[in-house]
């Protein structure tokens, strides 16, 4: 399992590293800690040497306090390169399992939400990402994983049952059901309609069908599960999938987050593809973000 994590000295990026290090399974994994030094752009070119030496030692400087900090009884690669910190990780992470990085960089304000490179890097990069934040809970790990049946989904659940160390984990299957007002075009006074009525209408058969499918898709879920000894549950909810998905991860106390980063593009689908980006801006946890493998390339 090689594991690659983008440091940059910041606070950010070394919450990052402790918890990739807490979340992953221990054994067989690789840690490869990169810090991408920015390019030299300005100044006159008799000083670009200066510079890269000035660079390279301030580099090597945050390699090693990553490394003191690192734990010990794991294999342990220290690279440095200099160009776009975005550019370089999204081009290695195609050669990793995992590329880890902080939501906000060195110098960044405490705000919430993603800084530059890793929404770039959440966006752009090819294989599975994780936007590590605190843990939220001492004792055991929970994870919120939303599924709706595409790939991207089933790649996300494959990727956390793979990496992931679940065997003490509280793992909850989400789905949401989308209100039928946003699927079909229809006013938002359809949910004053008589039970009855509702039930014999267009949205109300398409409702129940959704419903029917959401049950089948989170048993398929729990079927990848199966086997890896977390503990596994489900959540079905209505509504806006990212705000159905981030009120749960703020009410239950997720750690961790796992959405496929795009969903199939049909009409009971086209909301949960766009979510991911909103997750790994907006989430009180960490978020892993995989993408659908037929897309890669």
């Amino acid at each position: 399992m090689k594991i690659l994590i983008g440091i940059d000295g910041s606070a950010s990026a070394a919450t990052a590293l402790r918890t990739a290090e807490h979340l992953l399974k221990p054994a067989g994994r690789e840690m490869n800690i990169l810090c991408v030094a920015p390019a030299y752009r300005h100044g006159p070119e008799h000083g670009r040497q200066e510079y890269v030496r000035r660079i390279l030692n301030e580099t090597n400087r945050i390699l090693e306090k990553a490394r003191r900090m690192a734990a010990r009884d794991q294999k342990l690669n220290l690279l440095a390169e200099i160009g776009s910190p975005s550019a370089v990780l999204v081009d290695k992470s195609e050669d990793y399992d995992l590329t880890v990085i902080g939501p906000r960089g060195y110098g960044a304000s405490s705000d919430g939400g993603l800084g530059p490179v890793a929404s770039r890097v959440a966006e752009n990069a090819p294989g599975p990402v994780l936007i590590g934040r605190e843990l939220r809970n001492e004792d055991g790990i929970r994870i919120l994983a939303a599924v709706d049946g595409s790939l991207a989904s089933v790649h996300a659940l494959e990727a956390l049952r793979d990496l992931f160390n679940l065997s003490s984990a509280e793992v909850c299957l989400m789905y949401v059901t989308e209100t039928p007002w946003i699927q079909l075009g229809l006013e938002e006074d359809w949910e004053t309609y008589s039970e009855e009525d509702q039930e014999k209408s267009e949205s109300g058969v398409f409702e129940k069908e959704l419903v029917r499918e959401g049950e089948e898709i989170v048993e398929r879920a729990r079927d990848l599960l199966s086997g890896s000894r977390a503990a596994v549950s489900t959540r079905m909810s209505e509504g806006n999938p990212a705000n159905e998905i981030l009120s749960e991860a703020e009410r239950g106390q997720y750690d961790l987050v796992v959405v496929g980063a795009t969903g199939a593009r049909d009409l009971k689908h086209r909301m949960l593809g766009s979510v991911s980006a909103k997750l790994a801006a907006a989430a009180p946890c960490s978020v892993l973000i995989v993408r659908e493998r037929e897309e890669l390339g």
